[in-house]
C-alpha cells in the first residue's frame, strides 16, 4: 500500500497526474487521493475530480497513458 497524490495543476497537455508519495516529480500543490495497493484505483480516485487524470511516468507508468 502507498500513499497517492494527484497534482491540482493541469500539465500542458492537460493532465492532471498521479504520484505515489515520494515521488521526485511531484508538486507541492497536490490533493492527497488515499492509501491503495496499486495505482489504478488511485487514478480512479482521482478522475472523480480531475477527468484528465493520468499516472506520472516515473512514479505510476502502468498507468500513465499519455
Amino acid at each position: 500500500m502507498a500513499d497517492y497524490y494527484v497534482n491540482n495543476r493541469a500539465q500542458t497537455n492537460g493532465d492532471h497526474e498521479v504520484h505515489v508519495s515520494g515521488c521526485g516529480y511531484m508538486p507541492g500543490d497536490a490533493k492527497y487521493l488515499g492509501d491503495f495497493a496499486s495505482c489504478w484505483p488511485a487514478v480512479t480516485e482521482a478522475r472523480r475530480t480531475y477527468s484528465t487524470a493520468n499516472g506520472c511516468a516515473y512514479c505510476c507508468p502502468a498507468c500513465h497513458t499519455s
